[in-house]
């Protein structure tokens, strides 16, 4: 199998290394950072005003529209000398309840605004519904901004979360605020840490904790949903590697993620190179892809792939079906286009591949691929 290096590199060091990362355009629409966490605790906001008071001493103009501190001396403390915006009093059934000043924010027009939780609901009567509204109307007017948001919030992964935790979150944020991100950061902290710090009135107070540690902050729940919040960062930091790669052309297959790509052949069982497969894909906790290449107008060799398509979908595998009548050129095309770290591929010892496929199949497409690892899985007979 042709060798790749064994240390593949850091995805956010890809992004740095090649300045992958947004920049805001002079005049233009502002940027947006999320920071993420797991769950309420993890220290987003402390995160947050440390990146503030660090912009502010690099000579950004910085203010902080709305921190929530949730009485916490540590977290104001934080604040420091950065500049508050008075909030806006609302007068809401007889009570003054505070919210960001959007206008005031806008008029003042400073390089970054802090905005604690993004996916917060406005009382009635403020000029959006949503704080996400707020910010977007704050980056259209050119002013960066920098957020906090905690997985639970996130809208397609709310249904998954009710299932883990049993809590309906009704505060959710598209998912689309978070792909526009130019970065978003994941704040962790491991769950023992995270339980120790609500065990000592750091995140909630006493009653309220020990409520927490009964339902929401049980251990399996704040597993789960940091397993969650990695994921999400992963797939954003992915995205944003594929974009780049896209955009400036590039062919090479960078190894940064696991991705498993594994070939569905019509004239060899498939089925052993599928489990295979995912069993790779398990392993390294990776996403597996299969690919299914006919010639053009073969309904036989379609019909032949049916089974093995099935036992994909059916393992969860995304799967891609293409007509092609360069076998070798479409799945090396596959592998960059997917940006596969290994290619699986069913094979039957005594058969001669160079002979069925011209040329040598094996051959053929270890020069046509570029930093991916080969795996040869015997087909049943």
């Amino acid at each position: 199998m042709k060798p790749r290096d064994d240390v593949r590199p850091d995805p956010d060091e890809l992004l740095d290394r090649y300045d992958l990362r947004s920049e805001p355009v002079a005049g233009g629409r502002g940027m947006l950072r999320v920071f993420l966490g797991a769950a309420p605790g993890v220290g987003k906001t402390w995160q947050m005003l440390d990146e503030g008071r660090r912009l502010r001493a690099a000579g950004e103009d910085v203010v902080v529209g709305y921190v929530e501190t949730h009485g916490r001396a540590e977290t104001a403390a934080r604040i420091g000398d950065l500049e508050i915006v008075p909030r806006r009093q609302i007068d809401y059934r007889g009570k003054l309840l505070e919210e960001l000043d959007l206008e005031t924010v806008i008029a003042r027009h400073p390089d970054v605004a802090l905005i604690d939780e993004l996916a917060h609901t406005n009382v009635p009567g403020s000029r959006n519904e949503k704080r996400w509204m707020d910010i977007e109307e704050l980056l259209d007017a050119g002013v960066d901004v920098i957020t906090t948001v905690n997985i639970q919030h996130i809208e397609s992964l709310n249904g998954t979360v009710g299932t883990i935790t049993g809590v309906a979150v009704r505060e959710t944020v598209p998912d689309w605020v978070l792909a526009e991100a130019a970065e978003v950061q994941l704040v962790d902290l491991s769950v023992p840490a995270l339980i120790e710090r609500l065990k000592a009135g750091k995140v909630y107070e006493t009653a309220r904790a020990e409520q927490a540690l009964r339902g929401f902050f049980r251990a399996g729940n704040l597993t789960a949903l940091r397993e969650l919040a990695l994921r999400q960062t992963a797939s954003t930091v992915d995205d944003q590697l594929d974009s780049y790669m896209r955009g400036h052309e590039i062919d090479a297959v960078w190894g940064a993620a696991d991705r498993i790509l594994v070939v569905l052949d019509p004239d060899l069982p498939s089925d052993h190179a599928v489990r295979s497969a995912w069993r790779l894909a398990a392993g390294f906790r990776a996403e597996l892809v299969a690919l299914a290449v006919v010639s053009p107008g073969d309904t036989a060799a379609r019909e032949r792939l049916s089974a093995a398509v099935r036992l994909a979908e059916d393992l969860g595998a995304t799967v891609h079906t293409l007509e092609h009548r360069d076998r070798i050129a479409a799945i090396a095309q596959a592998a960059r286009d997917e940006n596969a770290s290994t290619l699986v591929v069913p094979y039957r010892p005594g058969q001669s591949l160079r002979s069925r496929l011209g040329g040598g199949f094996v051959d053929r497409l270890f020069e046509a691929l570029d930093g991916v690892d080969v795996h040869l899985v015997e087909a049943a007979r």
